[in-house]
């Protein structure tokens, strides 16, 4: 089995099931696509495919339409050219690192070139092989992670010669600011984004990911690269969230048990309760995706009943209050949402004081996963 495809318990001793649904993630790349019109839609599908599996996502985002794929690292970009057709473009954020450099090229990945050092290596690289190379050019417009200052870009503006052997492809930037639509950064980003573009060689630029798609058209330019909207992570706070959500986690009971008032949960025996009451434990933990710091505001759902999370969480388990249910409504073994269409990644961060994409990719590897409504060609 590849290392690049999620693991699965099977599904009679796995605590936890994680459903995955397909046809979701074709329809939010679609909707995506239809709103940047003109511009190219990419897919972003590092970490896995945000921790729910490139071998099973890719296909049905190049079978949606996409036909340029994005991933953090060389190694990424190796293992989804096995479930991707050779028809596609895969891009390495980070680039190459110098010693990865000749497996990048060879495999056909376009990498990211971030700084004067790459840029050499990469210029070395065409040089030794006697062939033009094909690279994107990120500048750094106010984030101060990756790519090329606007000292580093006057640079090549003197001295373009620094890029012989070397065809840029794709210029871009990201922004920092961007689920925050009002946010003054976004514009002063845009504007570098031009104003260091025109110094440069010719070519398509790209600055919007998942939530800078929904800021304004000017925005698109001719490429956007949307990664957790992909995956139905809300794009902003400020308006309703127009993305299918994509995940459901149903954890299995371990055990039910009635306690008096006085009794306390869990570690540090933080939560006492203040009168009789019931609680189930269930089989998922911080080693799942769950943090520690989620138990105060955080809960399970059961058939549209709200059980609230109990003391701290746990490696491997969690204690609910499921004193709202009928005594029968639970036994051993049954299974209890943790994310549904009504409680999302989301919202687990919201209890958790993250952010959606933390918990899409912290989804623990112990779960049995379920991949359901697998588009067909003409959906």
């Amino acid at each position: 089995m590849s290392s690049s495809i999620a693991a699965s318990w099977p599904a009679s001793r796995a605590g936890a099931v994680l459903t995955v649904d397909l046809a979701a993630i074709a329809a939010n790349y679609r909707l995506l696509a239809e709103k940047v019109g003109n511009a190219t839609c990419a897919a972003v599908v590092k970490a896995d495919a945000y921790g729910l599996g490139a071998a099973q996502v890719a296909p049905v985002l190049e079978q949606a339409g996409a036909r340029e794929f994005f991933v953090a690292h060389v190694d990424e970009g190796l293992a989804l050219k096995a479930f991707v057709s050779p028809h596609v473009r895969i891009t390495v954020l980070h680039g190459a690192r110098p010693h990865a450099l000749k497996d990048c090229v060879a495999a056909g990945l376009r990498p990211v070139l971030n700084s004067l050092e790459q840029v050499a290596q990469l210029q070395a690289f065409a040089q030794q092989t006697g062939q033009r190379q094909d690279a994107v050019l990120q500048l750094d417009t106010g984030m101060s992670r990756f790519g090329f200052s606007g000292q580093d870009v006057a640079l090549l503006a003197e001295k373009p010669s620094l890029l012989d052997g070397i065809s840029l492809s794709l210029i871009m930037s990201h922004l920092a600011c961007a689920d925050t639509p009002a946010n003054e950064a976004n514009v002063q980003q845009l504007e570098r984004l031009t104003a260091y573009a025109a110094l440069l060689p010719k070519a398509p630029l790209s600055l919007a990911a998942s939530s800078g798609i929904f800021i304004g058209d000017a925005f698109h330019r001719n490429l956007v690269r949307p990664g957790a909207a992909l995956y139905g992570v809300a794009p902003n706070q400020t308006q309703p969230n127009p993305l299918r959500p994509v995940v459901r986690l149903q954890a299995h009971v371990l055990q039910t048990r009635t306690l008096s008032k006085g009794d306390r949960v869990g570690y540090g025996l933080s939560w006492q309760a203040e009168g009789p009451c019931r609680i189930a434990t269930l089989a998922t933990g911080y080693a799942d995706g769950f943090a520690r710091q989620g138990a105060a505001t955080g809960c399970a759902w059961f058939k549209g009943h709200r059980l609230p999370i109990l003391g701290r969480i746990s490696m491997d388990s969690m204690t609910v209050d499921v004193s709202a249910l009928s005594e029968d409504a639970l036994g051993a073994d049954t299974l209890v949402d943790l994310l549904n269409e009504q409680y999302g990644v989301d919202d687990v961060a919201a209890a958790e004081g993250t952010i959606g994409y933390e918990v899409l990719t912290s989804l623990g590897r112990r779960y049995h996963r379920v991949y359901q409504n697998t588009p067909s060609i003409s959906d």
